[in-house]
């Protein structure tokens, strides 16, 4: 009797002190097959289980507030240094320096003080029409606001986000009141009040209602790989990357950070170490037709045959930092 006592209390002895289950708890606002793919692979690679919850943006950063010390959170994933930023400002970040991740991402494209780290880039390009529009007629984003241009520019809203760090980036370069102008001159400049996302800008020109247009590089390269209609649209305009005889094109990133309470704080270093690796860089880029961060990693096809391009160094962290100011100053310059 006393043996069988003894006997089952080893064994609920081990059974207690077996290890748990390695995860990592991400919550992300990226939404493509290929990221999966990628979790998959670092799951083999190291036993770590994956625990993914997806939603926008905002819905995320909200549940991360109500949440507070007690989220499960140990990663967070989003698209932009405006919404990067919003995580920050929010505390649900924090500091991570590793000899990889620094080795890796190049200080522009990460917050300064190891917050977050881009995981994808995309260029704000402007798409000429073949047609109307002579190579080499329009360089620059300063040009976008020059008389020249009156009624020939179409671009989305004010409350794009894309929009708003491409003024942060005008920030950085002109201080406040110069970029209060060049948004003055843009907006004097319009073809009609702004409407749609990138997409339809692009298909905006192709169809004769203007002769230029602002988007990011990945909505370009999904219309050349789209429908017949958004292949047939993307064949009457041309990529101009700005700025190249100064400054360079304005890049924005996608991003990841580590969360404030962290529960699983190692094994989400090494997920973010493993999302800057040539296969994760290589196949999240695909994923949306964006440019690796990593340096050496391929670029697919499509982005290659826009050419390769200057880009502006500023650091990507400062987009969001200039945010509330861009909203004001596009406001005030009569961009909705």
């Amino acid at each position: 009797m006393l043996r069988s006592v003894l006997g089952c209390l080893v064994i609920l002895l081990v059974s207690s002190s077996s290890p748990a289950a390695e995860v990592v708890n991400v919550y992300s606002a990226r939404h493509y097959d290929t990221d999966d793919e990628i979790y998959s692979v670092f799951e083999k690679q190291t036993g770590i289980q994956v625990k993914l919850i997806e939603g926008n943006s905002d819905a995320l950063l909200a549940r991360l507030k109500r949440e507070g010390k007690r989220s499960p959170a140990d990663v967070f994933i989003t698209v932009d240094a405006g919404r990067l930023f919003q995580a920050e400002r929010q505390g649900v970040f924090q500091p991570v320096s590793t000899s990889l991740l620094m080795k890796r991402v190049p200080a522009n494209l990460r917050h300064p003080k190891g917050l977050w780290f881009g995981l994808t880039k995309r260029a704000r390009i402007i798409l000429r029409s073949k047609t109307r529009v002579k190579d080499g007629e329009i360089i620059s984003y300063e040009d976008l606001a020059t008389p020249k241009w009156k009624g020939r520019i179409l671009i989305r809203s004010s409350s794009n986000i894309y929009n708003q760090s491409l003024v942060g980036s005008m920030i950085q370069a002109h201080g406040v009141k110069g970029a209060e102008t060049w948004c003055r001159g843009l907006v004097a400049n319009m073809a009609r009040k702004p409407q749609g996302g990138d997409r339809d800008q692009i298909k905006g020109v192709a169809a004769g209602e203007a002769d230029v247009a602002v988007a990011n590089s990945y909505y370009f390269a999904r219309m050349l790989g789209g429908t017949p209609e958004e292949k047939a649209a993307a064949a009457k305009v041309a990529v101009v990357f700005p700025n190249q005889k100064d400054r360079g094109t304005h890049v924005n990133v996608s991003g990841v950070g580590v969360c404030t309470h962290a529960p699983n704080k190692s094994n989400a270093i090494k997920f973010v170490e493993f999302l800057t690796s040539p296969i994760a860089q290589k196949t999240f880029a695909a994923g949306n037709n964006e440019y690796p961060v990593v340096m050496g990693v391929e670029t697919v096809p499509v982005l290659k045959s826009f050419g390769t391009f200057k880009e502006d160094n500023v650091n990507a962290a400062a987009f969001g930092g200039n945010n509330a100011s861009a909203v004001r100053i596009m406001d005030r310059a009569g961009w909705r």
